[in-house]
């Protein structure tokens, strides 16, 4: 046994020399013969997969939704954004070992295992090239392990065709094979996995081919849109999965994400923390800590989130200057269960809290993934340790993707809205969708140019973007927001408000909903007043930055507003490929828009 560690962890050091397919010296093919004998060698060289393919970050990047201090280069946008010479997501270790795996998992004296080992790899080769794909689009295919002096590690970008094709491929044979369990298995990919890899992906496929004007030859845009229908359906109809639920609609969601151990009701895939093995992430400290970059929601998130009744918030008068403690009042309980509101008592705690301004700037501050005080030891609140598993995938994800696959096709029942948008509301008591209401009576906010999706249209206008509003609400820091503007097109979210919480003034505030004040707001030049225990005092134009100065929006990014570059609607949907890379290969060509200083 302790010879096939070394030998594994051999092959894996030595497969990760180097980054890149493309680097200037690609590595020799495997020749450890001996190797790959037993299922016990094949779990070894495939247990990295989970680690470097799945991704195990409890939050978004940065987008419209949900902001830091320092914007990120997609926010700030313009020539922020450069041509890396290498990295940049241009990396192919992974898909190497992959390969590898395939072609010697046949040297295996357990067939059993040669057919579970085999779909393994082929849902980690289709979840790789979803990465690039959505990232690059056009990359080069490779299905076997290549040698040093392998033509094809200087080949041309395959088309996205191509690419997708070979992916379902890959994909179905996974499903098909036999060689994945049917039966739960929350840390480990099962059949249901590899069926909502697919629904993602195809989604993904469809609805970019289809907001992109995108027509190339072999299948359109419906082709994907229904194939992840067919996939998302399948999990319905015959998995094991429903959404959690105690029936406490008021703690349901936000303890789905905060409980230690994954829900085996909900989470299809997930990744496995714990503070026994020292595995951890950042998810507590992310929100709690002044360090941390200050993460917050933006205020035209916190306006999509519905009132109790189902009505849309903005089209009460006067919403654009509600107050916090007002505009909070009576909404989707998910709002209280992802962000602290008035009244708010961290699980396990006695003590309300209000949203702390001096750690979000935005003033709405994130409370997903956020632990018991006693977790981890009592070290929770610690960089790197909180200890809740990561959604992989989760039903609710599944139910979504379904929904708006149907309605971008345009076969979209009330029926298909029953059990997937209305079982999502149900479980935090939300009156549910009604499809022809939606599409009569379709939300101003949410087609506006200045808050939503102008570019949506068609018969089942109104629907598309209440499951878009639904998607933000229940998936908000699952890691899906700015690939969802990328396929919708809607990169023009980007430079939509990113401003915060709305105050009339200075003066005394009581955001956590006490009988006394917890945030004191004074103006520039006057004298600072005295606050007690438990009340931040702020400057106004210094501490905190108000949209019109003494009053208006927080607006944290209010010096930087006119350096931000509008997003290029011609360049900025896909990234660029690293110079380095194009230099080794001058096959590969580069993406529209990104100049690397190369003639070729």
């Amino acid at each position: 046994m302790k010879r096939l560690i070394i030998l594994a962890a051999t092959l894996i050091a030595g497969l990760s020399a180097c980054d890149s397919l493309l680097d200037k010296e690609p590595l020799d093919r495997v020749t450890q013969f001996d190797y790959f004998k037993t299922r016990s060698d094949l779990e070894l060289f495939s247990n990295p997969f989970y680690d470097n393919l799945l991704d195990k970050t409890p939050y978004d990047e940065q987008n419209d939704l949900l902001v830091q201090m320092t914007l990120s280069d997609v926010l700030y946008g313009g020539d922020k954004r450069t041509v890396p010479n290498t990295g940049g997501g241009w990396s192919w270790g992974n898909l190497r070992r992959i390969n590898t795996l395939l072609e010697y998992v046949d040297q295996c004296e357990d067939k059993k295992a040669v057919t579970e080992y085999t779909a393994l790899a082929k849902f980690f080769r289709a979840a790789f090239y979803f990465d690039k794909v959505k990232r690059f689009g056009d990359v080069p295919w490779y299905e076997v392990q290549l040698g040093s002096a392998d033509e094809a590690l200087y080949k041309p970008r395959d088309s996205r065709e191509l690419i997708m094709t070979n992916m379902i491929k890959d994909i179905d044979e996974a499903i098909n094979s036999g060689g994945l369990t049917e039966g739960i298995s929350t840390y480990r990919v099962n059949k249901w996995a590899a069926l909502a890899l697919k629904a993602r992906f195809c989604l993904f496929e469809g609805t970019y081919r289809k907001y992109h004007g995108i027509n190339l030859e072999g299948h359109d845009y419906t082709y994907y849109l229904e194939e992840a229908a067919k996939a998302a359906k399948t999990i319905i109809d015959e998995g094991p999965y429903k959404l959690y639920s105690t029936k406490t609609p008021d703690k349901d969601y936000m303890m789905l994400f905060a409980q230690e151990n994954a829900s085996t009701e909900e989470y299809i895939l997930a990744i496995r923390n714990s503070y026994e093995a020292q595995v951890y992430h950042n998810a507590t400290a992310y929100t709690l800590l002044p360090t941390q970059g200050r993460p917050g929601y933006t205020r035209k998130f916190i306006n999509m989130y519905l009132k109790k009744d189902g009505t849309a918030f903005t089209d009460q008068e006067g919403w654009q200057t509600l107050p916090f403690t007002e505009e909070v009042k009576d909404r989707d309980p998910r709002l209280a269960q992802s962000i602290r509101t008035p009244g708010y008592k961290r699980i396990g705690a006695k003590r309300v809290q209000g949203p702390d301004l001096g750690v979000t700037i935005t003033g709405y501050q994130p409370i997903k993934f956020v632990q018991d005080t006693t977790a981890s030891g009592g070290q929770i609140d610690r960089n790197d340790r909180s200890t809740c598993d990561m959604p992989v995938f989760r039903y609710a994800e599944v139910l979504l993707n379904y929904a708006e696959a149907k309605a971008e096709l345009g076969t979209l029942t009330q029926n298909d809205l029953a059990i997937t948008v209305n079982e999502i509301r149900s479980r935090v008591g939300m009156r549910g969708l009604d499809m022809n209401e939606a599409n009569k009576n379709i939300d101003w906010y949410l087609e506006s140019k200045e808050y939503g999706y102008p570019n949506v249209t068609g018969a089942n206008k109104g629907v598309i973007l209440e499951i878009r509003r639904e998607r933000a609400v229940e998936l908000i820091q699952e890691g899906f927001r700015l690939q969802d503007l990328y396929r919708w097109k809607a990169g023009y979210c980007i430079d939509q408000a990113i401003s915060g919480m709305y105050f009339p003034g200075p003066g005394e505030y009581k955001l956590a909903g006490k009988e006394t004040a917890d945030l004191i707001l004074y103006a520039a030049g006057s004298t600072k007043p005295q606050g007690g225990e438990g009340v931040s005092v702020y400057e106004l134009g210094s501490d905190i930055i108000l949209s019109e100065g003494n009053k208006g929006y927080v607006y944290y990014h209010k010096t930087v507003k006119n350096l931000r570059t509008r997003f290029n609607e011609e360049r900025d949907y896909l990234y660029p490929i690293p110079s380095g890379e194009r230099s080794l290969n001058p096959n590969l060509t580069q993406n529209p828009g990104w100049s690397d200083g190369l003639d070729f």
